[in-house]
């Protein structure tokens, strides 16, 4: 459960793309998202590549609107590869799990 002090990074992945958004439940809206569709220069790299840019994307727009520790929902996803990947890309970029 995501709130306006601490929002919930969600992750959502496909056979070949990877989504992520930093929402707040009580209000119920997105604050900012990312995915591999919208981060140019992805069409050639490696998908746990792809993902690793993802998360430095979105960790740099949260960062941008002012936030700073997120609480990881992986959706059920096991947590490695991409989704581990996403997570390790935000981490690096300054997002605080």
């Amino acid at each position: 459960m995501g709130t306006p002090e601490t929002p919930r990074l969600s992750i959502y992945r496909s056979n070949n793309e990877i989504y992520a958004q930093v929402i707040n439940d009580l209000d119920g809206r997105t604050i900012v998202a990312a995915s591999s569709l919208a981060v140019k220069g992805l069409d050639t790299m490696k998908k746990v590549d792809q993902a690793k840019a993802v998360g430095k994307t979105v960790a740099e727009r949260a960062l941008a609107a002012g936030i700073s520790s997120v609480v990881f929902d992986r959706g059920g996803y096991l947590y490695h590869g991409r989704v581990k990947s996403l997570a390790e890309g935000a981490r690096e970029a300054g997002l605080k799990f």
